[in-house]
């Protein structure tokens, strides 16, 4: 009796210690997750210096604009309310807060194309559409960190934009330097794309023409209006009277900050008709394109502003 007595204090010592182990552990995660949270654009105030000029003219001019195609597109549904300038990143400490603040689940982003406002996806990075955990979430906030070291440098100038979605107020960080904005997780994240396309052929009405092509491409703008991006391709045939002996095709992708796949290929090189089979995708930096070979076709995944295009196109003489 007095054997078991004794193994049932070491039981519960064991257990005592085992239960203290645990709240330590908990506490500690609680202390991290409160440290995290005290990171703040006060702390990156700290890690910058004032701003020897004021905003570059090109800089304004991006905001205005920006502004204009948001009323233009949107209405009242999203509007820039106003902006504060920060100062310039002095420090590694400023861009290391920066990575956080932009990536945070907190943190607010958009994507979308505006000239399609019932597809914009506008809230916090942990709620946005299908995200809430998971390697989707993960991937995004390593995309926005990534920004920070390659884009986003020492000496770049902060902006704190404030923005009424739908009456609900948030902000954002906007970097920037003399040839203008860099990046911000709005301005940055939606884009302006006419999903119709664009589309151009040779003039097929002088005598004896001996080749014809036809070229097709969709043209990514950023927020402000300019050209940020581009997928497409061009069909060339090769004929004799109404028989081809030939084709060629072309394809390219490109855009600022984000991702491009281009992909073709002829599937029909004689007869009647040249043919070929295209595929192309264009996203922003949050999101992810693949290419699968065996139905020749890109897709998209993630959160991101995108146009994808996957189509055959027949070309007669």
């Amino acid at each position: 009796m007095k054997k078991w007595l004794t193994s049932g204090k070491v039981f519960a010592f064991a257990m005592a210690l085992l239960l203290t182990s645990c709240q330590n552990e908990d506490s500690e995660i609680q202390n991290q997750e409160n440290t995290a949270q005290k990171v703040s654009i006060t702390d990156l105030k700290k890690e910058t210096t004032a701003s020897n000029s004021a905003l570059p003219e090109i800089v304004q001019t991006q905001i205005n604009d920006s502004k204009a195609n948001l009323e233009k597109y949107l209405k009242n549904d999203l509007q820039i309310t106003g902006i504060s300038a920060l100062g310039k990143i002095s420090t590694q400490k400023g861009l290391e807060i920066s990575q956080e603040l932009i990536s945070e689940k907190s943190t607010f982003i958009a994507s979308g194309n505006i000239l399609e406002p019932e597809k914009l996806k506008i809230g916090t990075i942990g709620t946005i559409g299908t995200l809430s955990s998971g390697d989707e979430l993960t991937t995004t906030q390593t995309e926005l960190k990534n920004l920070v070291g390659k884009e986003i440098t020492l000496n770049s100038d902060v902006l704190e934009i404030s923005w009424n979605y739908k009456g609900n107020t948030f902000t954002t960080l906007c970097f920037y330097n003399e040839s203008g904005i860099i990046w911000d997780n709005v301005l940055g994240g939606l884009v302006m794309i006419d999903t119709r396309g664009n589309e151009e052929k040779s003039n097929s009405s002088q005598a004896k023409v001996s080749s014809t092509w036809y070229k097709q491409w969709w043209t990514a703008n950023w927020l402000w209006g300019s050209k940020r991006g581009e997928i497409g391709y061009k069909i060339t045939i090769y004929y004799t009277g109404s028989s081809v002996s030939n084709v060629d095709v072309s394809d390219w992708g490109s855009i600022s900050l984000g991702k491009a796949k281009s992909e073709s290929k002829v599937t029909k090189k004689t007869g009647a008709y040249g043919q070929c089979r295209y595929a192309l995708g264009l996203c922003t930096p949050t999101g992810s394109l693949s290419f699968n070979s065996s139905n020749f076709s890109v897709s998209f995944s993630g959160l991101g502003s995108n146009i994808v295009s996957n189509g055959t196109k027949s070309l007669y003489p």
